[in-house]
């Protein structure tokens, strides 16, 4: 379905940048049969809302197990990748922070560390806050991030491989600083039509961290596991997937 226009002012990030790479360079690395696994049993039938929702990873899979799924994104790009899939995903364009959508969902989630992107605390706070609001009672939030890890960073930079094949490579430049928790990067790609870059920032946060801004939002949190495959969440984990709830549920 071709996406809806909604005004925003707060557009933070460009994902066009990376609309025409994305799917390859994330389809196989990430389990996607495990995240729509996990995100139906919360809500097997209904409505669901994707945060971030790229080129629909998840939100085509998931709609096509019968639920009505709405994706925000800010990339009219993604959006477009998106809608060439086909299926029955509504594409709005707006931030995910100020995005205003008529009625409640059952279902809202953030994958792949998307609410990162929102480069400040209050606009994470924000977003929360904004999921707070499109909830149904008795619904579930869940947030899928990375959990820091400050020992990647050597005098707060680092240089690593992330790809290499037969004609191409594709590394990553980041630099950390870690009073604001913000990382600027750059990947690099290196191949038959010459040299890409892809820059980004994001400002991530402790599962700690989340768990308090979902508090200030009336959001309480309802379990925490180490991936979509639910293995067990512990001191070791490298990411998390975390369900949350409305404190009156």
């Amino acid at each position: 379905m071709p996406p809806r226009q909604i005004d925003s002012d707060e557009c933070r990030y460009d994902g066009d940048t990376y609309a025409d790479v994305y799917d390859d360079w994330y389809d196989s690395r990430l389990d996607t049969a495990a995240a729509v696994a996990f995100l139906k049993e919360l809500a097997p039938s209904g409505r669901a809302l994707e945060l971030g929702v790229g080129t629909g990873r998840i939100a085509v899979p998931l709609a096509a197990e019968g639920l009505d799924v709405t994706g925000v994104d800010t990339s009219p790009l993604m959006l477009k990748r998106l809608t060439d899939k086909g299926g029955t995903v509504t594409g709005v364009q707006a931030d995910m922070v100020c995005v205003d959508l008529p009625g409640s969902f059952d279902l809202i989630y953030v994958a792949f560390s998307s609410l990162f992107l929102l480069d400040s605390q209050d606009a994470q706070v924000a977003c929360f806050a904004r999921m707070a609001r499109l909830l149904s009672p008795g619904g579930r939030v869940v947030v899928e991030a990375f959990v820091p890890d400050a020992t990647r960073y050597r005098q707060d930079q680092n240089v690593s491989l992330e790809d290499m094949a037969a004609g191409s490579v594709r590394f990553e430049l980041a630099e950390h600083d870690p009073v604001e928790q913000v990382i600027r990067a750059t990947r690099v790609h290196i191949g038959d039509s010459g040299i890409r870059l892809f820059p980004y920032r994001l400002r991530y946060a402790t599962p700690s961290e989340l768990d308090l801004m979902a508090r200030l939002c009336g959001l309480r949190l309802a379990g925490r596991v180490g991936g979509y495959d639910r293995r067990p969440f512990t001191r070791d984990s490298r990411s998390h997937v975390s369900v949350y709830r409305s404190d009156d549920a």
